[in-house]
């Protein structure tokens, strides 16, 4: 079995996961209230999705 024959620097592997990072969540306004949601998801605010009432309302 292959065994390294020097220890890694922690710059190369930092440099090797740089790309191991969670992605941004994204937020977008819904076209219904103006409300910042996620996409593809039902909006908290108002309960429309796909120009239709889904869920109730929220109340307040």
């Amino acid at each position: 079995m292959a065994v390294p024959k020097r220890k890694t620097s922690k710059r190369k592997k930092r440099a090797r996961n740089t790309h191991k990072k969670a992605a941004p969540i994204v937020i977008q306004a819904c076209p219904k209230c103006g409300a910042m949601k996620q996409p593809h998801r039902v909006c908290p605010e108002c309960g429309h999705y796909a120009g239709k009432q889904r869920i109730a309302a929220k109340a307040g």
